[in-house]
Protein backbone atom coordinates (compact mmCIF):
# COMPACT_ATOMS: atom_id res chain seq x y z
CA UNK A 1 0.00 0.00 0.00
CA UNK A 2 1.32 3.44 -0.98
CA UNK A 3 1.90 5.76 1.97
CA UNK A 4 -0.10 8.98 1.49
CA UNK A 5 1.95 11.01 3.98
CA UNK A 6 4.07 12.52 1.20
CA UNK A 7 1.41 12.53 -1.48
CA UNK A 8 1.20 15.89 -3.25
CA UNK A 9 -0.90 15.01 -6.29
CA UNK A 10 -4.35 15.57 -4.85
CA UNK A 11 -5.46 17.37 -8.03
CA UNK A 12 -5.10 14.08 -9.92
CA UNK A 13 -7.00 12.02 -7.36
CA UNK A 14 -7.39 11.96 -3.62
CA UNK A 15 -6.74 9.15 -1.14
CA UNK A 16 -10.21 7.76 -0.42
CA UNK A 17 -11.72 8.48 2.97
CA UNK A 18 -12.10 4.99 4.46
CA UNK A 19 -14.95 6.00 6.76
CA UNK A 20 -16.91 7.48 3.86
CA UNK A 21 -16.46 4.44 1.64
CA UNK A 22 -17.31 2.02 4.43
CA UNK A 23 -20.54 3.86 5.29
CA UNK A 24 -21.50 4.11 1.62
CA UNK A 25 -20.85 0.41 1.08
CA UNK A 26 -23.02 -0.56 4.04
CA UNK A 27 -25.73 1.78 2.75
CA UNK A 28 -25.67 0.26 -0.74
CA UNK A 29 -25.75 -3.28 0.66
CA UNK A 30 -28.80 -2.38 2.73
CA UNK A 31 -30.53 -0.75 -0.27
CA UNK A 32 -29.46 -3.23 -2.93
CA UNK A 33 -32.41 -3.07 -5.34
CA UNK A 34 -32.51 -1.43 -8.76
CA UNK A 35 -34.05 2.03 -8.21
CA UNK A 36 -36.02 1.64 -11.46
CA UNK A 37 -37.76 -1.57 -10.33
CA UNK A 38 -41.31 -1.18 -9.05
CA UNK A 39 -41.20 -3.92 -6.42
CA UNK A 40 -40.32 -3.29 -2.77
CA UNK A 41 -36.54 -3.72 -3.22
CA UNK A 42 -36.60 -1.22 -6.06
CA UNK A 43 -38.80 1.38 -4.40
CA UNK A 44 -36.66 1.14 -1.26
CA UNK A 45 -33.53 1.83 -3.31
CA UNK A 46 -35.31 4.68 -5.15
CA UNK A 47 -36.27 6.33 -1.87
CA UNK A 48 -32.69 6.00 -0.62
CA UNK A 49 -31.32 7.50 -3.83
CA UNK A 50 -33.69 10.47 -3.73
CA UNK A 51 -32.88 11.11 -0.07
CA UNK A 52 -29.20 11.12 -1.01
CA UNK A 53 -29.88 13.55 -3.86
CA UNK A 54 -31.80 15.82 -1.47
CA UNK A 55 -28.92 15.82 1.01
CA UNK A 56 -26.40 16.65 -1.73
CA UNK A 57 -28.60 19.52 -2.87
CA UNK A 58 -28.81 20.96 0.64
CA UNK A 59 -25.04 20.94 0.96
CA UNK A 60 -24.55 22.52 -2.47
CA UNK A 61 -27.26 25.10 -1.83
CA UNK A 62 -29.47 24.09 -4.77
CA UNK A 63 -32.69 22.14 -5.38
CA UNK A 64 -32.73 18.35 -5.54
CA UNK A 65 -34.39 18.35 -8.97
CA UNK A 66 -31.41 20.30 -10.31
CA UNK A 67 -28.92 17.49 -9.61
CA UNK A 68 -28.11 14.46 -11.75
CA UNK A 69 -25.76 11.66 -10.76
CA UNK A 70 -23.22 10.74 -13.45
CA UNK A 71 -20.09 8.62 -13.78
CA UNK A 72 -17.75 11.56 -13.11
CA UNK A 73 -16.65 15.04 -14.10
CA UNK A 74 -16.01 14.12 -17.73
CA UNK A 75 -19.50 12.76 -18.33
CA UNK A 76 -21.03 15.74 -16.54
CA UNK A 77 -19.12 18.08 -18.86
CA UNK A 78 -20.19 16.06 -21.89
CA UNK A 79 -23.87 16.08 -20.93
CA UNK A 80 -23.81 19.86 -20.55
CA UNK A 81 -22.00 20.49 -23.83
CA UNK A 82 -23.70 17.91 -26.03
CA UNK A 83 -27.19 19.18 -25.23
CA UNK A 84 -26.57 21.85 -27.87
CA UNK A 85 -26.66 19.09 -30.51
CA UNK A 86 -30.37 18.68 -29.83
CA UNK A 87 -30.98 22.14 -31.27
CA UNK A 88 -32.28 22.33 -34.85
CA UNK A 89 -29.92 25.14 -35.82
CA UNK A 90 -26.13 25.16 -35.56
CA UNK A 91 -24.20 28.10 -34.20
CA UNK A 92 -21.05 28.70 -32.19
CA UNK A 93 -19.70 27.70 -28.82
CA UNK A 94 -17.06 29.52 -26.80
CA UNK A 95 -14.62 28.00 -24.34
CA UNK A 96 -11.51 29.12 -22.54
CA UNK A 97 -8.19 27.72 -23.71
CA UNK A 98 -7.48 26.39 -20.21
CA UNK A 99 -10.41 23.96 -20.07
CA UNK A 100 -9.96 20.34 -19.07
CA UNK A 101 -9.60 17.91 -22.00
CA UNK A 102 -13.13 16.69 -21.24
CA UNK A 103 -14.38 19.94 -22.77
CA UNK A 104 -11.43 20.97 -24.92
CA UNK A 105 -11.34 17.69 -26.85
CA UNK A 106 -15.11 17.25 -27.01
CA UNK A 107 -15.36 20.73 -28.53
CA UNK A 108 -13.41 19.37 -31.49
CA UNK A 109 -16.06 16.71 -32.00
CA UNK A 110 -18.79 19.34 -31.83
CA UNK A 111 -16.89 21.26 -34.49
CA UNK A 112 -17.00 18.16 -36.69
CA UNK A 113 -20.78 18.30 -36.34
CA UNK A 114 -20.83 21.73 -37.96
CA UNK A 115 -20.57 24.04 -34.99
CA UNK A 116 -18.04 26.87 -34.84
CA UNK A 117 -15.68 26.75 -31.88
CA UNK A 118 -14.29 30.00 -30.43
CA UNK A 119 -11.36 29.74 -28.01
CA UNK A 120 -10.39 32.53 -25.61
CA UNK A 121 -6.87 32.58 -24.20
CA UNK A 122 -6.05 33.54 -20.60
CA UNK A 123 -3.74 36.38 -19.66
CA UNK A 124 -0.18 35.76 -18.45
CA UNK A 125 -1.51 34.97 -14.98
CA UNK A 126 -3.76 32.21 -16.28
CA UNK A 127 -6.95 34.22 -15.84
CA UNK A 128 -9.67 34.42 -18.47
CA UNK A 129 -11.07 37.94 -18.35
CA UNK A 130 -14.81 38.44 -18.70
CA UNK A 131 -14.16 41.28 -21.15
CA UNK A 132 -12.42 38.81 -23.47
CA UNK A 133 -15.34 36.43 -23.25
CA UNK A 134 -17.81 39.16 -24.20
CA UNK A 135 -15.58 40.52 -26.98
CA UNK A 136 -15.53 37.10 -28.65
CA UNK A 137 -19.23 36.31 -28.42
CA UNK A 138 -21.24 36.09 -31.61
CA UNK A 139 -24.97 36.45 -32.14
CA UNK A 140 -25.29 32.70 -32.61
CA UNK A 141 -23.17 31.68 -29.59
CA UNK A 142 -25.23 29.07 -27.78
CA UNK A 143 -22.81 27.73 -25.17
CA UNK A 144 -20.00 29.21 -23.07
CA UNK A 145 -17.79 27.26 -20.68
CA UNK A 146 -15.10 28.52 -18.29
CA UNK A 147 -13.71 26.33 -15.50
CA UNK A 148 -13.81 27.59 -11.93
CA UNK A 149 -10.29 26.50 -10.87
CA UNK A 150 -7.62 25.50 -13.34
CA UNK A 151 -6.24 22.06 -12.60
CA UNK A 152 -2.64 22.98 -13.50
CA UNK A 153 -2.05 26.51 -12.21
CA UNK A 154 -4.75 26.79 -9.56
CA UNK A 155 -5.95 30.05 -11.13
CA UNK A 156 -9.46 30.91 -9.96
CA UNK A 157 -11.69 32.25 -12.72
CA UNK A 158 -14.28 34.90 -11.89
CA UNK A 159 -17.27 32.82 -12.94
CA UNK A 160 -19.71 35.14 -11.19
CA UNK A 161 -18.54 38.19 -13.11
CA UNK A 162 -18.66 36.20 -16.36
CA UNK A 163 -22.24 35.14 -15.55
CA UNK A 164 -23.22 38.77 -14.93
CA UNK A 165 -21.55 39.97 -18.12
CA UNK A 166 -23.27 37.30 -20.22
CA UNK A 167 -26.65 38.39 -18.86
CA UNK A 168 -25.87 42.06 -19.56
CA UNK A 169 -24.68 41.22 -23.08
CA UNK A 170 -27.90 39.37 -23.89
CA UNK A 171 -30.02 42.43 -22.92
CA UNK A 172 -33.10 40.37 -22.22
CA UNK A 173 -32.68 38.07 -25.23
CA UNK A 174 -31.82 34.41 -24.95
CA UNK A 175 -28.29 34.42 -23.63
CA UNK A 176 -25.67 31.70 -24.14
CA UNK A 177 -25.87 28.68 -21.83
CA UNK A 178 -23.07 29.06 -19.25
CA UNK A 179 -21.39 25.90 -17.95
CA UNK A 180 -18.73 25.79 -15.23
CA UNK A 181 -16.37 22.89 -14.59
CA UNK A 182 -16.15 22.82 -10.78
CA UNK A 183 -14.19 19.58 -10.47
CA UNK A 184 -11.09 21.30 -9.01
CA UNK A 185 -13.14 23.89 -7.12
CA UNK A 186 -15.33 21.69 -4.94
CA UNK A 187 -13.74 21.34 -1.53
CA UNK A 188 -10.94 23.71 -2.55
CA UNK A 189 -12.54 27.18 -2.70
CA UNK A 190 -15.88 28.62 -1.56
CA UNK A 191 -18.58 28.09 -4.18
CA UNK A 192 -21.98 29.70 -4.71
CA UNK A 193 -23.57 27.27 -7.12
CA UNK A 194 -26.98 28.95 -7.21
CA UNK A 195 -25.54 32.27 -8.43
CA UNK A 196 -27.81 33.73 -11.17
CA UNK A 197 -26.44 33.07 -14.65
CA UNK A 198 -24.63 29.82 -13.89
CA UNK A 199 -26.65 27.31 -15.90
CA UNK A 200 -24.77 24.11 -15.12
CA UNK A 201 -21.73 22.80 -13.27
CA UNK A 202 -19.82 19.53 -13.08
CA UNK A 203 -18.33 17.71 -10.08
CA UNK A 204 -16.33 14.55 -9.40
CA UNK A 205 -16.28 12.64 -6.10
CA UNK A 206 -12.74 11.30 -6.32
CA UNK A 207 -11.35 14.83 -6.12
CA UNK A 208 -12.75 15.22 -2.59
CA UNK A 209 -11.87 11.84 -1.09
CA UNK A 210 -14.84 9.98 -2.53
CA UNK A 211 -14.68 7.00 -4.92
CA UNK A 212 -13.94 7.05 -8.62
CA UNK A 213 -16.80 6.56 -11.04
CA UNK A 214 -19.35 8.95 -9.56
CA UNK A 215 -20.01 12.56 -10.47
CA UNK A 216 -22.70 15.21 -10.31
CA UNK A 217 -24.17 17.53 -12.88
CA UNK A 218 -25.99 20.61 -11.64
CA UNK A 219 -28.42 22.19 -14.08
CA UNK A 220 -30.41 25.25 -13.11
CA UNK A 221 -33.14 24.34 -15.60
CA UNK A 222 -34.39 21.13 -17.22
CA UNK A 223 -32.77 20.36 -20.57
CA UNK A 224 -32.86 17.74 -23.30
CA UNK A 225 -29.97 15.29 -23.24
CA UNK A 226 -28.29 14.28 -26.49
CA UNK A 227 -27.51 10.86 -24.97
CA UNK A 228 -30.45 8.46 -24.85
CA UNK A 229 -31.09 5.11 -23.21
CA UNK A 230 -33.27 3.69 -20.46
CA UNK A 231 -34.34 7.10 -19.19
CA UNK A 232 -32.80 7.09 -15.72
CA UNK A 233 -31.91 10.40 -14.01
CA UNK A 234 -34.98 12.07 -15.52
CA UNK A 235 -33.89 11.01 -19.01
CA UNK A 236 -30.65 12.98 -18.72
CA UNK A 237 -28.19 10.19 -17.91
CA UNK A 238 -29.36 6.67 -18.65
CA UNK A 239 -27.89 3.65 -16.90
CA UNK A 240 -28.61 1.89 -13.61
CA UNK A 241 -27.91 4.31 -10.79
CA UNK A 242 -24.79 3.92 -8.66
CA UNK A 243 -26.27 4.11 -5.18
CA UNK A 244 -22.95 3.35 -3.46
CA UNK A 245 -21.27 6.19 -5.34
CA UNK A 246 -24.12 8.61 -4.77
CA UNK A 247 -24.08 8.03 -1.01
CA UNK A 248 -20.28 8.31 -0.89
CA UNK A 249 -20.48 11.61 -2.80
CA UNK A 250 -23.03 12.92 -0.32
CA UNK A 251 -20.77 12.04 2.61
CA UNK A 252 -17.72 13.57 0.90
CA UNK A 253 -19.59 16.81 0.24
CA UNK A 254 -20.82 16.87 3.81
CA UNK A 255 -17.26 16.57 5.11
CA UNK A 256 -15.23 18.58 2.60
CA UNK A 257 -17.40 21.04 0.64
CA UNK A 258 -16.62 24.74 1.19
CA UNK A 259 -19.28 27.45 1.34
CA UNK A 260 -19.01 30.90 2.86
CA UNK A 261 -22.04 30.23 5.05
CA UNK A 262 -20.43 27.06 6.46
CA UNK A 263 -17.99 28.47 9.10
CA UNK A 264 -16.11 25.23 9.77
CA UNK A 265 -15.37 24.79 6.06
CA UNK A 266 -14.12 28.36 5.77
CA UNK A 267 -11.81 27.82 8.74
CA UNK A 268 -10.16 24.89 6.94
CA UNK A 269 -9.90 26.98 3.77
CA UNK A 270 -8.17 29.88 5.52
CA UNK A 271 -5.81 27.50 7.28
CA UNK A 272 -4.76 26.09 3.91
CA UNK A 273 -4.25 29.61 2.58
CA UNK A 274 -1.79 30.26 5.41
CA UNK A 275 0.04 26.97 4.86
CA UNK A 276 0.35 27.60 1.12
CA UNK A 277 1.56 31.16 1.66
CA UNK A 278 4.32 29.80 3.89
CA UNK A 279 5.12 27.08 1.35
CA UNK A 280 5.45 29.67 -1.43
CA UNK A 281 7.77 31.77 0.74
CA UNK A 282 10.05 28.77 1.20
CA UNK A 283 9.93 27.87 -2.50
CA UNK A 284 11.21 31.37 -3.22
CA UNK A 285 14.40 30.58 -1.31
CA UNK A 286 15.32 27.68 -3.61
CA UNK A 287 17.81 28.86 -6.19
CA UNK A 288 16.34 29.04 -9.68
CA UNK A 289 12.80 28.19 -8.61
CA UNK A 290 10.05 30.21 -10.25
CA UNK A 291 6.29 29.95 -9.89
CA UNK A 292 3.86 29.76 -12.78
CA UNK A 293 2.49 32.31 -13.08
CA UNK A 294 5.24 34.51 -11.65
CA UNK A 295 2.81 36.71 -9.74
CA UNK A 296 2.26 33.93 -7.19
CA UNK A 297 5.70 34.59 -5.68
CA UNK A 298 4.42 37.90 -4.37
CA UNK A 299 3.06 38.07 -0.84
CA UNK A 300 0.18 40.31 -1.95
CA UNK A 301 -2.93 38.77 -0.43
CA UNK A 302 -5.13 40.21 -3.18
CA UNK A 303 -3.14 38.29 -5.79
CA UNK A 304 -3.20 35.09 -3.73
CA UNK A 305 -7.00 35.29 -3.62
CA UNK A 306 -6.95 34.68 -7.36
CA UNK A 307 -5.52 31.18 -6.85
CA UNK A 308 -6.61 28.03 -5.10
CA UNK A 309 -4.34 27.37 -2.10
CA UNK A 310 -4.46 23.68 -3.01
CA UNK A 311 -2.61 23.87 -6.34
CA UNK A 312 0.83 25.31 -7.12
CA UNK A 313 2.75 25.17 -10.41
CA UNK A 314 6.51 25.67 -10.02
CA UNK A 315 9.47 25.42 -12.35
CA UNK A 316 13.07 24.47 -11.64
CA UNK A 317 14.90 25.41 -14.88
CA UNK A 318 17.63 22.94 -15.70
CA UNK A 319 15.66 20.07 -14.14
CA UNK A 320 13.07 18.67 -16.58
CA UNK A 321 9.72 18.20 -14.91
CA UNK A 322 9.67 14.45 -15.47
CA UNK A 323 13.15 14.16 -13.97
CA UNK A 324 11.99 16.04 -10.87
CA UNK A 325 8.89 13.86 -10.65
CA UNK A 326 10.94 10.63 -10.84
CA UNK A 327 13.60 11.89 -8.43
CA UNK A 328 10.96 12.68 -5.84
CA UNK A 329 9.10 9.43 -6.45
CA UNK A 330 12.19 7.35 -5.67
CA UNK A 331 12.27 9.13 -2.29
CA UNK A 332 8.59 8.47 -1.61
CA UNK A 333 7.27 11.91 -2.61
CA UNK A 334 4.50 12.02 -5.21
CA UNK A 335 3.88 15.03 -7.45
CA UNK A 336 3.03 15.45 -11.15
CA UNK A 337 4.01 17.48 -14.18
CA UNK A 338 0.42 18.51 -14.84
CA UNK A 339 -2.99 17.09 -15.58
CA UNK A 340 -3.16 13.32 -15.20
CA UNK A 341 -5.55 13.29 -18.18
CA UNK A 342 -2.78 14.69 -20.42
CA UNK A 343 0.22 12.93 -18.89
CA UNK A 344 0.74 10.63 -21.86
CA UNK A 345 0.90 13.42 -24.43
CA UNK A 346 3.90 15.43 -23.14
CA UNK A 347 2.17 18.65 -24.20
CA UNK A 348 1.23 21.55 -21.96
CA UNK A 349 -1.61 23.37 -23.75
CA UNK A 350 -2.51 25.43 -20.66
CA UNK A 351 1.04 26.75 -20.28
CA UNK A 352 1.27 27.28 -24.04
CA UNK A 353 -1.74 29.60 -23.96
CA UNK A 354 -0.13 31.54 -21.10
CA UNK A 355 2.98 31.97 -23.29
CA UNK A 356 5.27 30.39 -20.71
CA UNK A 357 8.85 30.11 -21.98
CA UNK A 358 10.09 26.77 -23.26
CA UNK A 359 12.65 26.34 -20.48
CA UNK A 360 10.13 27.04 -17.72
CA UNK A 361 7.50 24.87 -19.35
CA UNK A 362 9.84 21.90 -19.67
CA UNK A 363 10.78 22.18 -15.99
CA UNK A 364 7.25 22.79 -14.67
CA UNK A 365 5.80 20.54 -11.96
CA UNK A 366 2.59 20.67 -9.97
CA UNK A 367 2.21 20.38 -6.22
CA UNK A 368 -1.36 19.84 -5.05
CA UNK A 369 -2.59 19.46 -1.50
CA UNK A 370 -5.61 18.13 0.31
CA UNK A 371 -7.59 18.74 3.50
CA UNK A 372 -5.34 16.38 5.46
CA UNK A 373 -2.00 17.76 4.25
CA UNK A 374 0.09 18.88 7.22
CA UNK A 375 2.81 21.54 7.34
CA UNK A 376 5.35 18.95 8.50
CA UNK A 377 4.71 17.02 5.27
CA UNK A 378 4.97 20.15 3.14
CA UNK A 379 8.21 21.03 4.90
CA UNK A 380 9.57 17.54 4.17
CA UNK A 381 8.83 18.18 0.49
CA UNK A 382 10.62 21.52 0.59
CA UNK A 383 13.73 19.93 2.10
CA UNK A 384 13.74 17.24 -0.57
CA UNK A 385 13.29 19.85 -3.32
CA UNK A 386 16.29 21.76 -1.97
CA UNK A 387 18.39 18.59 -2.05
CA UNK A 388 17.44 17.79 -5.63
CA UNK A 389 17.89 21.39 -6.81
CA UNK A 390 21.38 21.44 -5.26
CA UNK A 391 22.26 18.12 -6.86
CA UNK A 392 21.33 19.36 -10.32
CA UNK A 393 22.75 22.88 -9.85
CA UNK A 394 25.16 23.94 -12.57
Amino acid sequence: MIESKHYFDWAATTPPDREILTKALDFSIEHWGNPSSIHKAGTDARAALEETRKNCAEILGVKAEQLYFTSGGTESDHLALLQILTRPQKGSILLSAIEHPALREMAKMVKNCGWKVITVNPDKNGTVQSEQIIANLQEDTAFVTVMSVNNETGAVQNIYDIADKLTQWAKGKRRPFFHVDCVQAAGKIPLNLSYPGIDSASFSAHKIRGPRGIGLLYSARPFTSFLKGGGQEKNIRSGTENLFGAKAFELALEKYYIREDLPSSMEKFRNQQNLTKKFIQELGTIKGCTLIPHCRLTQDDEIQKNFSPYVIQASFPGIPGQVMERALSTEGFYISTGSACSSGHHSRPVLDTMQISGAEKEAAVRFSFGPDTQWSEMNDLLEKLKEIALKFAR
